[in-house]
Formats: structure tokens, C-alpha cells, sequence
């Protein structure tokens, strides 16, 4: 079962270190959302480059017949590797995402892409640099896998549209802040960064509720 994280003693340090934030953090109350670790790191990588620029009903259409050319079920590095490129265009890959889906199986296989043991002994920037060699994967998409799928607390994805717009709301800017502008105010935020992140969204999220 996907577990919900105890971000208290990151609440109250977010409260305690910015204070703008803090009235953000009352209104809204504290932090929800669940890590899910049933997914293995291939299955969270290459949905992300499913997803790409796509519609997300398109792209679950899409996924679901990838994972129906296996009779288990389960496409597994090995099994795409084996699978033909017939197989993977027909199911509805494009020819870029099929080759980026491809490397991604070569990369895991290899040992580039770190398993999630693996994962659990190095750095945050270490797994960046080692997933972004795979083609069609870029920080954000690690970013958010750091987040939500291995539930690591010290994330600042500065490229997010939204995280960008909701920091704009919450410390009225004029305009969107630049990624200087979100790392420096990010220090105050250490070691929660992605508690940050997440009041971010949802001051956004509140915002258009009114």
C-alpha cells in the first residue's frame, strides 16, 4: 500500500523559517498525498516518457497496450528489449518514444538507471545525472519520480510551471520568479524542499477555487 509521510516536523520548520509561507501553510493546513512504492523505477520512468505531451487518457491508452503484448503482464526491461518495433508502433508509441523507451530498458539493464535499492544510498543529484542519459528524460520527469515515487524531502523542481506561478502568488510578484529567485528563497527551506513545493501547488490550486 502506497504510505503517507509524517511531514510535521517539516510543517513546522517551513512555518517557523518564512513566514509568508506560513500564512500559506494555515490556510491550507498540512500536507496530504501518498508515496507510492508499488511501482518499480522502470514502470515510473517510462510512464513518464508515455505521458509526454500527450492527453492523459491518450497516453493510459497507450501504456495499457504496451504492458498488453506481455502475457504476464508486466514489461519488464527485458521483455521490451525483446520486443519488436512493430510490436511497440503498433501499441502507439511514437518513433521517438519507442527509441527513448528502448534506451531506458538498455539503460536499466546496464546498471545506468540505479534500481530502487540502489537508489536508497546516493544523493538526490546522483540519480538525476545517472536517469537523464536516458533518452527523452530530462530533470523534471526525476524530479518528480524523487518526489512522488521514492518520497525524498529535499526536492526544488525551479522548472515547474506550477510551482513557479504558485510561488508567485504566495510572495506577490509582479511576474513569474526566475530560478535564482526560487533557489535563494529555497534555502530557507532546507531540508523540506518538497514540502515547499507541494504548498506551492496548492496555494495555486486554492487560488482558482475562489
Amino acid at each position: 500500500m502506497p504510505r503517507q509521510p509524517d511531514w510535521s516536523e517539516a510543517v513546522e520548520h517551513l512555518k517557523q523559517n518564512d513566514k509568508r509561507l506560513a500564512k500559506w501553510i494555515e490556510r491550507i493546513g498540512p500536507p496530504h498525498g501518498r508515496v507510492s512504492h508499488e511501482h518499480t523505477i522502470f514502470y515510473s520512468l517510462m510512464r513518464s516518457i508515455v505521458y509526454q505531451q500527450l492527453a492523459g487518457s491518450a497516453a493510459s491508452a497507450i501504456l495499457a497496450k504496451v504492458y498488453a503484448l506481455f502475457p504476464d503482464g508486466h514489461a519488464t526491461p527485458e521483455a521490451i528489449a525483446a520486443t519488436s518495433d512493430e510490436a511497440l508502433r503498433g501499441a502507439g508509441l511514437s518513433r521517438n518514444k519507442m527509441a527513448a523507451v528502448r534506451d531506458l530498458a538498455a539503460k536499466t539493464l546496464d546498471g545506468t538507471v540505479p534500481t530502487a535499492r540502489a537508489m536508497a544510498r546516493l544523493s538526490d543529484e546522483t540519480i538525476i545525472e545517472r536517469c537523464t542519459e536516458v533518452k527523452g528524460i530530462g530533470r523534471w520527469t526525476v524530479e518528480m519520480m524523487l518526489m512522488f515515487r521514492l518520497g525524498r524531502p529535499d526536492v526544488l523542481a525551479v522548472d515547474d510551471y506550477g510551482i513557479r506561478k504558485g510561488f508567485q502568488l504566495i510572495y506577490k510578484l509582479p511576474d513569474m520568479p526566475t530560478k535564482q529567485q526560487l533557489m535563494k528563497r529555497g534555502e530557507k527551506w532546507r531540508p523540506w524542499r518538497t514540502v515547499a513545493c507541494w504548498y506551492m501547488w496548492r496555494a495555486l490550486e486554492h487560488q482558482k477555487k475562489k
